[in-house]
C-alpha cells in the first residue's frame, strides 16, 4: 500500500494548492488500494474469465445441496475401497525414496567407472519422476506406481537395461523383475517390497540433473532420441494437466469417480481401444475448465452431459497446440493423413501433443458414447434425489447384453511363457476389433477388458490359459430370413498377424497357442463360473439394445468363424459344437448327446428364401450346406471325416497358377488329376490354410 507522509501535505502555504495537492493525493492513494489490495474480496474469488481454449460454461458458484451431493459422492467411493489408508501412502513414500537412492547410487557408481573425478561423481545428480495416477493423486489401493529414470548424457540406455538390472536383481525386496526392452515405451517391471513398479529411463543432453528440474521446459526435450522423448511425455503431460485445471482437490475426486466408473462399467483399457487414464484425465479436466467453480459432484453430471453429446472426431483439448523449434511429430490432421482417420482424438496438453486414444475404433467409440449417455440419465436421478451414488458404480452385465460371443482362449505350458504371450495377444484384440466391424453385417463387436482364466480342466490340457469374450452384434438384414456371416478369414488373419509379431520379436515358443470359438448366451456357463454370469434383470438399462437375431455356433483356432444371424431359435436349435467341446470339457454324456444331435443338423447355413422358390437353397456359394443333403432322404453320415463348416466352395486366396507336372512314364492321368485336384477350390483353401501342416 502506498504511504502518503503528512509533511508532503503541508508544503504549499495557499489553500487552493494544498486542496489540489491533497486532493490528487487522496485520488492516487484511492486508486492504488482498489487495484493492488489483495485483500479485495470480489477479485480474490473470482476465477480467470476462462480455461482452456475456450470461456466456461457456467462460472456459478457452489450452493449448499452440491456439498451434500460431493459428501455422499465421496462416501459411495469409500465403501467400493479405491482410496488408502495413511500407513499405505507412507509405505508408497518410504518405496519411492529408497528407489531414488538406488537411482543416484548407481549413476555415481557408473561416474567411477567411466573414470570420471571425484568432484563430477558427487554432482551428476540423477533422480526419479512419478507420474501417471499416482502424480494426479488418484492412484487407487494396490495399484502400481509409473516411475521415470531421469538420468544425466554420460548414461546409456544400454546401461540402464543391463547394470541398474542387474542392481535392481540384488536387491532382497525386489520381486518379479523383467524387462521389456523392446517395448513402444521401454520399461523395467518389477514389485519393491509389495509396491509394483513401472520404470522407464531417459537420458538427457546435460552434464547433471539437478533435484529442482523442472520438466516441463521444452528444453529439455533438446536432442533426445524418440525412446526418451515418450519416457518423459508422461511426466509432463501429468504436470501439464495439472497446471491447467482450476482447482485440483474438485478435479481430484472427479477423476477418481470417472475412473471407477469407467472401471465397473467395462470402458477402462487404452490397450483394447477404450479410455486410458491419461485420456480419463484430460476429459475430467476439459469439464473442470468448462465449470471451473463446480464441486465435484456436478462436474460428475457435467462429464457425462458434455461427452454424451460430443460431436466426434471433433478433438478434446485443454490448450492451443504449442509450435516448437524441435521438430517433434504432434498429431495434427492437416498435416498428418493418419491423424484423419482417428475416431475420438482426446489430445495431450504437452509438447509433443499425441493423440491419447489412438487405438479406439468404430466399435469402442459406439460403447463408451452409450454408457455416457447411461451415466447422465443415472447421475440425473441422482442429483434429483431419486437414486444414490451406488447405482453409478454399478457394474455392467456384459454376459446379458449380447446373444452371441467369440472366445478368444491364449495359453502356454509354463507361467513366464504364459504371461509374455498374454501381453502380445491382448495388445492385437484390438485388430481383431477392427476387423470384425468391417464386416458388412456386423455392427458392433464390444470386448470386455477383463481376461478371465480357463477352466480347471482346460488347465490341466493346455497349461496356462487366459480368455477374453467379445460380444457381437448384427445388423438388421431386410428381406432376409437367415445371414450367415462367414468370420474364417478374419479369425485367421488376427491368428497370422499375433504369430508374425510373436516371430518378429523372437518370443514365439511352441507352446503358445491361440484358440477362438463362437458361443451362445445360453452356453457361457461352459466357460465361466456361476458367479460371473448374474442373472438377467427384467429391465434393460437406458440406452442398451438387445439384438434379436439368433446366432448359430461356430468355431475355431485354425479355421475361423462362422455366425448365422437369424430369428431367435435357441429354444429349438441344438447347436453345442466340437470347437466348443473341446475348450470346455463339459460333461462327456451330455457333450455326446450334443454331438450326435448336431451330426443330424450343421448350423452353418446361409439362407435367403426367394419367394416362389421351391426349395431352402443356400445363396452363399462359399458354404456347403449339408442339411439339405440330409433332406434328400439320405442318412446321415455315421462318422465325419472333415467338418463340412471348414468346406469353402469359393476361392479364400487369390493365387497365380502353378508349373506344371513332368510326365514320367504312364503318369499323365495321375499328373492330369493332381492338377485339377490343386485347383479345385475346397482343397485349395484347406491346403492354403496350412491347418494340415499343424498337425502333421
Amino acid at each position: 500500500m502506498l504511504h502518503v507522509p503528512l509533511w508532503a501535505l503541508q508544503r504549499r502555504g495557499t489553500c487552493g494548492g494544498g486542496c489540489f495537492v491533497v486532493f490528487c493525493f487522496f485520488l492516487l492513494w484511492s486508486l492504488q488500494y482498489f487495484i493492488f489490495s489483495p485483500s479485495t474480496p470480489r477479485l480474490q474469488n473470482q476465477p480467470p474469465r476462462h480455461y482452456g481454449i475456450t470461456s466456461a460454461i457456467s462460472l456459478a458458484p457452489p450452493k449448499d445441496i452440491d456439498s451434500i451431493h460431493t459428501q455422499k459422492l465421496l462416501e459411495a467411493m469409500k465403501a467400493c475401497g479405491v482410496f488408502e489408508d495413511e500407513e499405505e501412502l507412507n509405505h508408497r513414500l518410504v518405496v519411492l525414496g529408497r528407489l531414488n537412492n538406488l537411482v543416484k547410487e548407481w549413476i555415481s557408481e557408473l561416474g567411477e567407472s567411466k573414470n570420471f573425478p571425484p568432484s563430477a561423481v558427487a554432482n551428476v545428480g540423477g533422480k526419479i519422476f512419478t507420474f501417471g495416477s499416482y502424480r494426479l493423486g488418484v492412484h487407487t489401493k494396490g495399484a502400481d506406481i509409473d516411475v521415470a529414470c531421469v538420468a544425466p548424457r554420460h548414461v546409456e540406455r544400454s546401461d540402464f537395461f543391463q547394470s541398474f538390472f542387474e542392481k535392481l536383481k540384488r536387491q532382497e525386496e525386489i520381486k518379479k523383475l523383467r524387462a521389456v526392452e523392446d517395448a513402444y515405451v521401454p520399461v523395467i517391471k518389477f514389485e519393491f517390497d509389495g509396491i509394483e513398479i513401472d520404470l522407464v529411463f531417459a537420458r538427457l543432453s546435460v552434464p547433471t540433473v539437478a533435484d529442482n528440474l523442472d520438466l516441463r521446459d521444452n528444453s529439455c526435450l533438446r536432442s533426445l532420441d524418440i525412446r526418451c522423448i515418450r519416457s518423459l511425455n508422461g511426466c509432463r503431460v501429468t504436470d501439464e494437466i495439472l497446471h491447467l485445471v482450476p482447482n485440483k482437490e474438485n478435479f481430484r475426486l472427479t477423476l477418481r469417480a470417472i475412473k471407477l466408473w469407467a472401471k465397473r462399467r467395462g470402458i477402462y483399457s487404452s490397450v483394447l481401444g477404450f479410455l486410458g487414464g491419461v485420456s480419463c484425465a484430460v476429459l475430467v479436466a476439459r469439464t473442470c475448465q468448462l465449470y471451473p467453480n463446480a464441486l465435484a459432484s456436478t462436474l460428475v453430471n457435467k462429464f457425462f452431459l458434455v461427452f454424451s453429446g460430443w460431436e466426434w472426431p471433433k478433438p478434446v483439448l485443454l490448450k492451443q497446440q504449442e509450435e516448437s523449434n524441435l521438430n517433434l511429430p504432434v498429431w495434427d490432421p492437416r498435416v498428418n493423413p493418419s491423424d484423419r482417420y482417428h475416431v475420438m482424438p482426446i489430445i495431450t496438453p504437452a509438447y509433443p501433443q499425441q493423440n491419447s486414444t489412438y487405438n479406439v475404433s468404430t466399435s469402442t467409440r459406439a460403447v463408451m458414447v452409450e454408457e455416457f449417455k447411461h451415466g447422465l440419465a443415472v447421475t440425473n436421478e441422482i442429483l434429483q434425489g431419486k437414486s444414490d451414488w451406488s447405482k453409478l458404480f454399478e457394474p455392467l452385465n456384459f454376459f446379458q447384453k449380447y446373444k452371441h460371443y467369440i472366445v478368444l482362449t491364449a495359453s502356454a505350458s509354463t507361467e513366464e511363457h504364459h504371461l509374455e504371450w498374454v501381453g502380445l495377444v491382448e495388445s492385437k484384440i484390438r485388430v481383431l476389433v477392427g476387423n470384425l466391424e468391417r464386416n458388412e453385417f456386423i455392427s458392433i463387436a464390444h470386448v470386455t477388458p477383463q481376461s478371465f482364466p480357463g477352466s480347471r480342466d482346460l488347465c490341466k490340457q493346455s497349461g496356462y490359459v487366459s480368455m477374453w469374450f467379445l460380444g457381437i452384434a448384427f445388423r438388421k438384414v431386410e428381406n432376409a430370413e437367415r445371414v450367415n456371416v462367414d468370420l474364417t478369414c478374419v479369425i485367421q488373419s488376427f491368428n497370422d498377424t499375433v504369430y508374425s509379431q510373436a516371430n518378429n520379436l523372437s518370443v514365439l515358443k511352441e507352446d503358445m497357442k491361440i484358440e477362438a470359438a463362437h458361443v451362445k448366451r445360453k452356453h457361457l456357463h461352459y466357460f465361466l463360473p456361476a458367479e460371473t454370469l448374474p442373472k438377467r434383470k427384467k429391465q434393460s438399462m437406458p440406452g442398451t439394445s438387445q439384438n434379436a437375431s439368433g446366432l448359430q455356433r461356430k468355431r475355431t483356432s485354425s479355421g475361423g468363424s462362422c455366425l448365422d444371424s437369424s430369428r431367435d431359435r435357441e429354444s429349438r436349435t441344438p447347436d453345442n459344437s466340437s470347437s466348443l467341446r473341446k475348450i470346455s470339457k463339459v460333461d462327456t454324456s451330455t457333450a455326446e448327446r450334443e454331438r450326435k444331435r448336431e451330426d443330424l443338423i450343421l448350423q452353418f447355413t446361409t439362407v435367403e428364401r426367394k419367394e416362389g422358390s421351391p426349395r431352402h437353397r443356400s445363396q452363399r456359394v462359399g458354404l456347403l450346406d449339408f442339411r439339405e443333403i440330409v433332406a434328400e432322404g439320405m442318412a446321415p453320415p455315421q462318422r465325419i471325416l472333415f467338418p463340412p463348416e471348414k468346406i469353402y466352395m469359393d476361392w479364400q486366396q487369390r493365387c497365380r497358377a502353378g508349373a506344371g507336372l513332368h510326365n514320367s512314364g504312364n503318369m499323365c492321368f495321375i499328373n492330369a488329376v493332381l492338377q485339377c485336384l490343386t485347383y479345385t477350390p475346397p482343397l485349395a483353401n484347406y491346403l492354403l490354410s496350412l491347418e494340415h501342416s499343424r498337425s502333421c
